[in-house]
Order: C-alpha cells, then sequence, then structure tokens
C-alpha cells in the first residue's frame, strides 16, 4: 500500500468513527498496536501510520447498492445526480456546508464514495451488515 493510499484509507476512516465501521483486520499485526473499540461492535479503529493499516479493510457500501428509499433521503439533503444505470454519482452542493452535510449522510450509510472498493482499499460489505 502506498503512503497516499494509506492517507486516504485513514482520512476515510476517520470521517466514519461516529457511525461505527467493520473492518476485515489482520490479527497477527494487532499485537501492541494502539487501538479504539467501540463498546458493542468488533470495530477496530487505528490512528496512525502504522503497520496496521495495511492489514485492515473497512467493509463499504459501492454505491450501486443504494435504495429507492435512500434516494430519496439523500435528495431531501440536495439533487442528487445519476449515470445512465441509475446510480448516483454527485449531488448538486452550493457550499461546503451542503457538502459537508452529504458527506455526513453518505458515511453514516457506509457508502463508498471514495471508489476505495476499486482501489482495493476496502470491501464489499456483505448485505444486511449494516442493518
Amino acid at each position: 500500500m502506498t503512503q497516499e493510499e494509506k492517507e486516504l484509507l485513514l482520512k476515510d476512516l476517520c470521517a466514519r468513527l461516529p457511525y461505527g465501521i467493520f473492518v476485515k483486520e489482520n490479527r497477527e499485526y494487532l499485537d501492541d498496536i494502539p487501538t479504539i473499540y467501540t463498546d458493542d461492535s468488533p470495530t477496530i479503529y487505528t490512528f496512525d501510520y502504522h503497520p496496521c493499516i495495511d492489514n485492515c479493510k473497512p467493509y463499504l457500501r459501492p454505491m450501486s447498492s443504494m435504495t429507492e428509499e435512500e434516494k430519496k433521503e439523500l435528495g431531501n439533503i440536495r439533487p442528487y445526480l445519476i449515470d445512465k444505470n441509475d446510480n448516483v454519482t454527485g449531488v448538486q452542493c452550493n457550499s461546503f456546508i451542503q457538502i459537508s452535510e452529504c458527506q455526513d449522510w453518505l458515511n453514516e450509510h457506509h457508502f463508498d464514495y471514495r471508489g476505495l472498493i476499486e482501489k482495493g482499499l476496502a470491501l464489499e460489505a456483505p448485505e444486511n451488515l449494516y442493518y
């Protein structure tokens, strides 16, 4: 994993902290690594550039898994753009506040809006993992 990929993954994981995130981890690398666990899930979060980040992949939902109900919910925040396959590809925002509201919503619903799955930095979440 490149330094740039580590930084991208770390930024993404930190933004998801308020919502909880399941990760697949290689347990042999976890000895003596500072971590934070939530009280109610087997979630691990790392905060420094440690080999652990190389062995940790979050489970995220592809944008294509967004349901019609979720599209309606997102549309209540900001109008969205879709591609020819009816997948959400962006939102129409006029301010940083609007952008952050959309990113918060996407993080809360565990969507991979950064393309981490395609880059091999995240795994596609099994159906109903976050429900």
